[in-house]
């Protein structure tokens, strides 16, 4: 089976479970209003049990998000950035250290260790950001899909 129709099959297994059974919590959203001002939200994943890897016992999954590559990044402690939009969007996975992101809009939030930050600041001012850990931190990037 080929993997768009292997989606497509996952999906509809989803879609038999008319509302979440598990709603862990939310991950930050990063993104730029109609003005290019960046804000922060936070959104709730909803995962819904299913029958994932028979004859597994079922799993909580969420719905999909296509995702059309992936990568590691290291930052060393103290390492800062400018204000920057970001080049695309991103899913930032912290595996370790702590960072520190700032929206143009004023707020700041920290990302530590198993923190989620989806970034679509794509335009407009963007963010600034750093570590604030006394360690190096690595995080996972995900390039989403359109």
């Amino acid at each position: 089976m080929v993997e768009f129709e292997k989606e497509l099959d996952y999906t509809a297994r989803l879609s038999r479970y008319k509302s979440p059974t598990n709603r862990m919590k939310s991950y930050a959203r990063l993104y730029s209003d109609d003005a290019g001002e960046s804000h922060f939200e936070d959104v709730a994943i909803d995962l819904v049990s299913t029958d994932y890897a028979p004859p597994a016992p079922p799993l909580e999954l969420s719905v999909p998000t296509s995702a059309a590559q992936f990568g590691f990044m290291k930052a060393e402690a103290g390492w800062s950035s400018d204000w920057h939009p970001s080049s695309g969007r991103n899913m930032f996975i912290v595996l370790s250290g702590e960072w520190e992101v700032t929206a143009s809009d004023g707020e700041t939030r920290r990302f530590g260790i198993g923190s989620i930050l989806l970034v679509e600041d794509t335009s407009g001012k963007g963010h600034k950001s750093r570590v604030v850990s006394d360690v190096e931190s690595l995080a996972v990037m995900v390039q989403l899909g359109e």
